[in-house]
């Protein structure tokens, strides 16, 4: 069986250093905030080309702290528009309406699945005070497009960055330095993954950076002084730790992936078959490699019998979700299309080219 992802077999070659990680980490004794955290902030920062960058409990977490942070800040009110892409994962909306903001869903575009920026103007309202961008899948969003669009109304330019760590734009930028803030998720499947939950926010305004890291503390100050009403909400030392070694290796990994892409790319070869829309691979990361299909889920267990494990990000639009049943008389039929025929391939750095070239003969002979 061919696994949609394994990630021992990812994790596996960089176990020697893990161990020291932690064996480093219980001999320092420093649990919360420690040398850690700090060694793995200064180094994304570096990494993504932001002057900062606060480490968090994970990418919900990362998203809603910067909410709450223009609140702090008075830039933003409960009640806000946020404008976000209908067809992301939860957490992207969940994150504004905890923050006592207001989600307005916009359609993706069919061929790359970011939002489609010729669908937002004709949301946005007196109300609306931010666009949530999401890298979708690891490919970059219309920057251009979402940067221009954001500085005619006079909008917040947010990433969630979640996917997409270490995709690069054309002018040589990276996701998280892409817009006035950026949150990053390091769940374990992620390109870079902790072995728990972790996130981080980067941001070249110190203004929001010093207001969230006291948010993310209980808003204090000091130990006993706290300025805001903030939240605990901090990445944990030992997450850290294991970040530092894996964030050396995450240009090798998302390389691998690429090259793996690539093979599927070339040689996938089937009219019942519909490959992503590419605008070049520096500018995707390929968190995941989505392909569509009319016959979705015959296609899924026929590759299930010929022993490969596929996913679906996501089967369930948010408008359709239970938890948002305010949104379910919008009409949103590209989210839903799409719902019903994406298909993840796996693609991951424990594959081989071999294991690539199957895959590709079942979906070409299906």
């Amino acid at each position: 069986m061919i696994k949609f992802l394994d990630l021992k077999s990812v994790n596996q070659r960089y176990e020697n250093d893990l161990k020291n990680a932690f064996s480093n980490f219980l001999e320092n004794g420093q649990y919360i905030l420690g040398s850690q955290v700090l060694e793995f902030e200064q180094a994304f920062a570096n990494y993504c080309g932001t002057r900062y960058c606060l480490g968090v409990s994970n990418g919900l977490d990362a998203i809603t702290l910067i909410f709450e942070a223009y609140k702090t800040l008075g830039l933003m009110h409960e009640g806000d528009e946020v404008i976000v892409p209908a067809n992301t994962y939860i957490a992207s909306v969940l994150a504004i309406s905890n923050a006592g903001l207001k989600p307005v869903l916009v359609a993706p575009d069919s061929g790359t699945f970011n939002i489609d920026v010729s669908k937002i103007e004709a949301k946005i309202s007196s109300k609306t005070k931010a666009i949530l961008g999401v890298h979708l899948y690891g490919k970059l969003y219309d920057v251009k497009g979402l940067e221009q669009l954001a500085a005619h109304h006079n909008l917040v330019l947010i990433e969630d960055a979640a996917q997409a760590h270490g995709a690069v734009f054309k002018d040589r930028r990276k996701a998280g330095n892409l817009s006035e803030i950026a949150a990053f998720s390091f769940y374990p499947t992620k390109n870079l993954g902790a072995f728990g939950d972790a996130g981080a926010i980067t941001t070249n305004d110190k203004k929001l950076y010093d207001t969230i890291a006291k948010l993310r503390d209980y808003g204090r100050n000091s130990s006993y002084e706290n300025k805001f009403k903030g939240f605990n909400c901090r990445l944990d030392e030992l997450q850290a730790a294991f970040l530092n070694v894996k964030l050396k290796h995450l240009d090798s990994e998302n390389q691998k992936q690429k090259e793996l892409a690539k093979i599927y790319l070339e040689h996938i070869n089937s009219e019942k078959i519909i490959l992503p829309k590419i605008d070049g691979l520096a500018q995707h990361v390929f968190h995941q490699f989505v392909i569509k299909c009319e016959a979705r889920d015959q296609l899924k267990s026929y590759l299930y019998e010929n022993g490969v494990e596929t996913s679906i990000h996501y089967p369930v639009p948010i408008h359709k979700q239970v938890a948002y049943s305010e949104f379910s008389d919008l009409k949103l039929p590209i989210s839903e299309k799409l719902s019903q025929t994406i298909l993840s391939l796996p693609l991951n750095s424990s594959l081989t080219k071999n294991d690539i070239m199957q895959i590709i003969s079942l979906i070409n002979s299906f």
